[in-house]
């Protein structure tokens, strides 16, 4: 439905007519009330001048073009840049939600995980708690913690104990670096890492364990090569490590 009016009023009716008309022809395919729907519209609007105060929302759904001949009008470019901005800013603002929620729940799991090791007063209660937690908790496909020295010196538990010197061969690498790291590693680091179960993991999140010197290696797999990518954010697993660097150095000798 088009008209000649220029009134604000008959121009939104007519928009707001034409798109609820288009809509029913649609699904009825009857249009008989095409001009009662418009005039309805127009005569509401008119009622209620304050409508599109109250529903500014539906300003953004609503296409007016200007006459402008076959240049485009200034008018609608702005308000279709503006339109774009605002759809792109709602998307950037829902992503970042969707990140605080994200980091909320890893705060909460990393805040247990804490608790926990502050209460463990043995190498295989730390060992074993960071294990439960890992696995039942943050519920991730594999993971490994890595303690260097003697065998016989450290206290039996169910983390994997190597030498220092076959450390430094296998992943020196990485100990170097004194960070956490996320990525694709090299076959030789993941069978050093996660033994028997490296053919599965496609990438890793690792941090070393130091405190004054490296004493182990924390890492954790996925299936997935892109999981842990080097782009991403190592802040709670470094977090973690830092902790195990304050409670484990005083109980790796028996």
């Amino acid at each position: 439905m088009t008209t000649d009016n220029n009134n604000p009023v008959d121009a939104l009716a007519n928009t707001l007519g034409d798109t609820l008309i288009e809509a029913a022809d649609n699904t009825t395919g009857d249009n008989t009330d095409s001009e009662l729907s418009s005039e309805q519209i127009k005569a509401y609007l008119q009622t209620h001048p304050d409508f599109f105060e109250n529903h500014p929302d539906l300003l953004e759904l609503i296409s007016l073009p200007h006459e402008s001949g076959t240049a485009v009008s200034l008018v609608e470019r702005q308000i279709s840049v503006l339109r774009e901005r605002n759809l792109e800013m709602r998307q950037r603002i829902s992503g970042m939600l969707e990140a605080a929620k994200t980091n909320d729940k890893l705060f909460d799991k990393t805040k247990r995980l804490v608790l926990a090791l502050l209460d463990t007063k043995d190498l295989p209660s730390i060992v074993d708690t960071l294990s439960e937690s890992l696995s039942n908790d943050f519920q991730v496909e594999f993971h490994s913690l890595t303690l260097f020295g003697d065998p016989q010196s450290i206290p039996t538990c169910n983390a994997k104990i190597v030498s220092q010197s076959q450390a430094n061969s296998q992943v020196g690498t990485l100990l170097r670096t004194n960070r956490a790291i996320c990525g694709v590693l090299g076959s030789d680091e993941l069978s050093f890492l996660f033994g028997e179960k490296s053919a599965e993991v496609g990438s890793v999140a690792a941090v070393p364990l130091s405190y004054g010197s490296a004493f182990g290696i924390l890492a954790i797999g996925h299936s997935d090569p892109n999981y842990y990518r080097s782009s991403m954010g190592t802040l709670f697993l470094s977090y973690i490590a830092e902790v195990l660097n304050r409670i484990t150095p005083n109980l790796l000798q028996k």
